[in-house]
Parts: C-alpha cells; sequence; structure tokens
C-alpha cells in the first residue's frame, strides 16, 4: 500500500477530527480572502466614486497678487495683472511621465457677459470633456454638442426664464439653450456654459485659457509626483491638488489593506500551531500503528511522507474550500461598506491558486515536526506501549 492511499484511510478513520481541523483552517483562509476581496473592491469602489467627484488637480496662471491684510483683519486680495494660459499648455499636460494616470484635462475660459440686461458669469468648456470631469451633472434636456449650444445653470435660467429649446443672445452670438443643469448645490447652478472656442470670441481671449482641470483619480494615481511633473512642464503656472480628497481615500485603502495583512498573519501563526498540535496528538495516538510500520521495514522517510500527505490533503481541502467561503462572505459583506449604492465585487482568481498553495504550505510546515517525530520512532519502544 502507497503512502497517500495510507493517508486517505487514516483520514477516513478520524473524520471529525480532520472535518474540524479543515473546517478551522478554511474559516481562516477565507477571513483572509474575505478581507483582500473587500480591500480590493473597496479600493476599485473608491476610486470611481471619487472620479465621480471631478477635478483634483487645478492649474492657473502665475499672476502677480498682494494680500491686504490691516491690524490682523484679512481685506482680500489685488491682483497687479490677468493672466492667462496659452493652448500649449495643454499638449504639455499630456506628455508628462505619469500621462496614463490622467483621466481628463478640462480647459475653461471665464468672463462676464451680459443677458438681457442680468450679469452673468460665461463660462467656455469642451463640452465633451466637462461631461466626462462632471458626471454628478444631471441635463434637462440634450447633451450640448453643436457649436451654437449652451448649457445653463437651474438658478440662471430660472432668472432668465428660458427653458431646453429657447435661444439666448449674448454679445452678438445667439445660442440655442440645449439643456438646463438640473440643481447642484453649486456655483455651476449660477453659470453659463458655452462651447470653448464661443467663449474665446465673445470675451477676446482668442487662443487663450483661463484655467484647466484636470481628473486623476484612478488606480494608483501618484498625485504629488504629478502634480511636481505638471508644475517642471509649465513653469508660468500654478499647480495645486485636493490633498484633501486624495489623501482621505488613500489613507482609508491603506489601512484596511494594512488591516488585512496583519489579520493575515495573525490567523497563518494560529493555523500553524493548529495544525501542529492536531499531528502531534495523531501522532502519539498511532504509536503502535508507527511501530509496526517500522518494524516492517517503513524508513523514516515513508513514515514521513505519510503525516505529510495527511496534512497536505487536509490543507489543500481547507484551501479550496476556505477561497470560496472567502468570496462569499466578501460578496454579503461589501453592499454594507461601499461607498456607492451599486458596488462591484472584483474577484481576481489568479489569487485562488497562491492562496491554497499557501494554506498547504502552512499545513505542511506545521506538520514537519510531528512528522519527523514519528519517523524517528524507534519500533521496539512504539510496540512496548502496546
Amino acid at each position: 500500500m502507497k503512502p497517500y492511499q495510507i493517508a486517505l484511510k487514516n483520514l477516513a478513520r478520524r473524520p471529525v477530527r480532520m472535518f474540524f481541523l479543515t473546517v478551522a483552517l478554511a474559516v481562516g483562509l477565507a477571513a483572509v480572502v474575505a478581507l483582500v476581496t473587500l480591500s480590493n473592491s473597496m479600493t476599485a469602489n473608491i476610486e470611481q466614486t471619487m472620479d465621480q467627484f471631478g477635478a483634483n488637480i487645478l492649474i492657473t496662471p502665475k499672476s502677480n497678487d498682494l494680500a491686504l491684510s490691516y491690524g490682523g483683519i484679512s481685506l482680500g486680495r489685488v491682483s497687479f495683472d490677468q493672466r492667462e494660459l496659452d493652448p500649449s499648455v495643454l499638449q504639455r499636460i499630456k506628455s508628462i511621465k505619469n500621462k496614463e494616470n490622467i483621466a481628463v484635462v478640462a480647459p475653461k475660459v471665464l468672463g462676464a457677459v451680459k443677458v438681457q440686461d442680468r450679469d452673468l458669469l460665461l463660462v467656455g468648456v469642451d463640452f465633451e470633456a466637462e461631461l466626462r470631469l462632471k458626471r454628478w451633472w444631471r441635463l434637462t434636456g440634450t447633451e450640448p454638442a453643436a457649436a451654437d449650444d449652451a448649457l445653463l445653470g437651474v438658478a440662471a435660467a430660472r432668472a432668465l426664464g428660458v427653458e431646453p429649446g429657447d435661444r439666448l443672445k449674448v454679445a452678438d452670438r445667439s445660442f440655442k439653450v440645449s439643456a438646463v443643469l438640473q440643481d447642484t448645490g453649486s456655483q455651476d447652478d449660477s453659470l453659463l456654459f458655452v462651447p470653448l472656442a464661443a467663449a474665446q470670441a465673445i470675451t477676446g481671449k482668442q487662443g487663450r485659457i483661463t484655467l484647466i482641470e484636470v481628473a486623476a483619480l484612478c488606480g494608483g494615481c501618484p498625485i504629488t509626483d504629478m502634480t511636481g511633473q505638471i508644475s517642471k512642464a509649465l513653469p508660468d503656472a500654478r499647480v495645486s491638488a485636493i490633498k484633501q480628497v486624495v489623501e482621505g481615500r488613500l489613507q482609508t485603502i491603506g489601512q484596511l489593506k494594512r488591516f488585512s495583512l496583519g489579520m493575515g498573519g495573525v490567523i497563518a501563526l494560529i493555523s500553524l500551531a493548529l495544525v501542529f498540535i492536531t499531528m502531534m496528538g495523531n501522532v502519539n495516538e498511532r504509536k503502535m500503528e508507527i511501530g509496526i510500520f517500522r518494524a516492517i521495514g517503513y524508513r523514516t522517510g515513508h513514515v514521513m511522507g505519510i503525516i505529510l500527505a495527511e496534512a497536505g490533503l487536509v490543507g489543500l481541502l481547507s484551501g479550496m474550500a476556505g477561497y470560496l467561503l472567502g468570496l462569499g462572505a466578501a460578496a454579503v459583506a461589501l453592499p454594507f461598506m461601499a461607498q456607492s449604492g451599486d458596488p462591484k465585487l472584483l474577484v481576481q482568481w489568479q489569487v485562488a491558486l497562491p492562496a491554497i498553495v499557501a494554506v498547504t504550505l502552512v499545513s505542511l510546515v506545521a506538520a514537519w515536526w510531528p512528522a519527523l517525530k514519528a519517523g524517528k520512532m524507534d519500533p521496539a519502544d512504539a510496540l512496548r506501549s502496546l
């Protein structure tokens, strides 16, 4: 009879003990798999949610200004010159080292205009980029697409008494109100958005850009490095990042990942101890059986092979059951922990094999000393205990 056959028969003879050992290892692995899967899924979910918050890097032209204060009271800032950015900066932004981390580049031109005897802030945008940048926008009407399409904030539309489909005259140009922006609770509600080229012509800023918003909230984006790279590429611009958003997201994800690693280490130690104690008890109970094996010519390697085969089989079964159990637990817990209402479980099947192998190795390592003790057992001592 071969060692693996003896191992199978031994496992079958002690089903209750081996069942609880398998369950204990499986639950330990399931906890690690669930935490890692939750960590990865929440990372993707948080990134997707934060992407919807818009730009996290703001680029504006440098200007000479002076902060006014007297007696500890701030009176604001006075700008001595109003500069604009050259359109060539758009290509320079897209040529930085981490250009693959840039999701959206949205240039803007700002200017005050009078519409129906009301003062409005005109914002010239690239509507395709702007709508990708501000995914939380909800429009009443159709997305602006033509060169004479305009988008009005809800407060501005209410003040002017216009609806989607109406036309507005701005300076000497006529625009069709393609859509009205639903209430956002922000300054966007009071703005008039038109195509970038049209706004440049109206404000007399042809070929100029007032500011640029960059969305770089994507997987693994090094925001600090990107800010430095853009600053180096644009020496005449002021580049700033919304650090609170980025750092808050990275801190949350990092804490969860560190907790997952720490929990995994604790569970691995507990599993080692559990397998070691179980296998040591198994060896002590089977002194007669091991003594007979040694008396009929089984060598140390043969006996060790039987004990290690048992541990390996238990580890293999525990690994497969634990991985599936962990995925199930993560799927149940994710909706309660995610940032959005429709989270997606990020299943990485390539992790399954390393997880199963890791549990099997833990079982083998823990069983090595008991197996060695069994293999070196003196047949006479073992038979004398009968």
